[in-house]
């Protein structure tokens, strides 16, 4: 009976170092679109007020978590069933990240100036203004995390079933607590700046931190919008680039990541278009 008790306990050590090892290599895997989701959902959890930052970013972790509760079972089951399957969700994905990127980037040059009514009354209708913008984050994060989920589990395929399941949920859950913490102490930085300063009397090398974070987060918060709009396009153009056969073996001498960022870009235009037909036909059918 002991012995049987001690055998368990050394399969499960064994598993646990298997799952230890197979870890790492999944995390060094999805180390390039962790940055790329660490970029985005920083960008995606700024812009509102310091009192809603972390209860912002708190609903926004709730639904990554969601997010991974519902990919990671769908995942397993169409790897074991269907395959193929994993590759059309990632492009159609892709064309929502590459429309998302692309419409910033229209959004930041032809947006028209709002008028004083306008932005009243937007201020106004705040509650209703997050709730859109957490949505937004949330749906990108689905997308990401897909990309996530499949790439760990795509290095871990020689591994069995239980390794497999165990890695890849260690992934998705410290992925999901590294970016959103990482995000949580950008979206702060100012309020410690500013404790810092109060704490040395405005003098010494606290004051002078204290000041440095507080003008660094604005230059960090643009330098994350630009580089989180990049990173959509350059995520949605490695997902065609990776998984549709014909664009992976076009232009192979072109470099990598310029090739990703036109795809993505392509791409995008293509979705505004189609969205904008769209938009139009919606409107004369319901009149």
């Amino acid at each position: 009976m002991a012995s049987g008790f001690f055998a368990i306990l050394d399969d499960i050590a064994a598993l646990m170092d298997d799952v230890a090892v197979a870890s790492k290599i999944a995390t060094k895997q999805t180390a390039g679109i962790l940055g790329d989701d660490l970029a985005v959902n920083a960008e995606k959890a700024t812009g509102f007020l310091s009192s809603r930052e972390i209860p912002v970013l708190m609903k926004i972790m709730k639904g990554s978590f969601l997010n991974k509760l519902i990919i990671l079972p769908i995942a397993f089951l169409l790897q074991f069933l269907f395959p193929p399957a994993i590759k059309v969700i990632l492009v159609l994905g892709g064309l929502y990240l590459a429309f998302e990127g692309v419409e910033k980037i229209i959004e930041y040059f032809f947006h028209q100036k709002k008028e004083g009514e306008k932005v009243v009354e937007e201020i106004g209708d705040a509650a209703e203004l997050e709730n859109s913008k957490v949505k937004s984050a949330v749906m990108t994060d689905f997308i990401l995390s897909i990309e996530i989920v499949i790439i760990a589990l795509g290095s871990v395929l020689d591994k069995s079933l239980p390794i497999q399941i165990v890695t890849v949920s260690v992934v998705a859950v410290l992925a999901t607590i590294g970016v959103y913490g990482i995000v949580a102490l950008i979206v702060r930085m100012d309020d410690a700046g500013y404790k810092l300063i109060k704490k040395s009397n405005n003098k010494g090398i606290l004051n002078a931190l204290g000041n440095f974070l507080v003008k660094a987060l604005p230059i960090i918060i643009k330098a994350l919008s630009v580089i989180g709009t990049i990173a959509l396009l350059l995520v949605s153009g490695g997902i065609f680039d990776h998984n549709i056969e014909v664009l992976h073996h076009f232009w192979p001498n072109f470099p990598e990541m310029a090739k990703q960022l036109l795809y993505g870009i392509i791409a995008g235009l293509l979705m505004v278009v189609l969205f904008n037909i769209g938009k139009k036909i919606y409107s004369l059918v319901k009149k």
